[in-house]
């Protein structure tokens, strides 16, 4: 176990991390999806194997973030809705495997708080997301090793990544929202 200085530094009153690389560590990472269910509940489903890298600029407002989602994962709870979920009226995971998100930029709005802006690839399909991101901080691990952690938060129509699934209820509205709200938690651990 070391017990050398975690490496961090100071960018405008926020203690961030210095210049380097990050690999997501799929262990302490969730990407959770949320849609409204028959217009009044909300069903949530995460994905588990989220993998990628954060490169650090040393300007942190340069730094870039590079993401890939095994969309077979997704775990509602429920088998039968997992396997929906799976099939060509939503994800259609043998065709599209993976979901992609690939930063184009990043800009601070007060604190901890920045505005992740980049390409989100899902269903075959790339359109152009914002993100709230919070960076919840910088610690060292038990192997020595530097760790970030943030959180961050998108909403997107899926109706705009080809997902146009849904059955109209006799009372009015649909079976599934088209809005799908997306919550991030993820920790990163500096490579070499």
């Amino acid at each position: 176990m070391t017990t050398s200085t975690l490496n961090v530094r100071d960018y405008d009153g926020l203690t961030v991390p210095t210049a380097g690389t990050f690999a997501i560590d799929p262990a302490h990472t969730e990407v959770a999806a949320v849609v409204r269910h028959l217009m009044v509940s909300k069903v949530r489903g995460s994905f588990s194997g989220v993998t990628g890298t954060i490169v650090v600029a040393e300007n942190p407002e340069e730094s870039t973030v590079a993401a890939t989602i095994s969309a077979e994962t997704i775990n509602t709870g429920v088998a039968d809705r997992d396997n929906h979920l799976r099939s060509g009226d939503f994800l259609e995971v043998e065709k599209y495997p993976t979901i992609e998100f690939r930063s184009t930029g990043l800009a601070r709005r007060r604190g901890e708080k920045f505005v992740l802006k980049g390409e989100l690839t899902l269903h075959g399909v790339t359109r152009e997301v914002e993100l709230d991101l919070e960076f919840d901080g910088a610690a060292r691990n038990m192997y020595g090793k530097d760790v970030i952690a943030f959180t961050a938060s998108t909403e997107f129509d899926r109706d705009e990544f080809g997902m146009t699934w849904n059955a109209a209820l006799e009372t009015g509205g649909v079976v599934v929202s088209r809005k799908v709200q997306v919550q991030i938690t993820a920790e990163a651990v500096r490579e070499g």
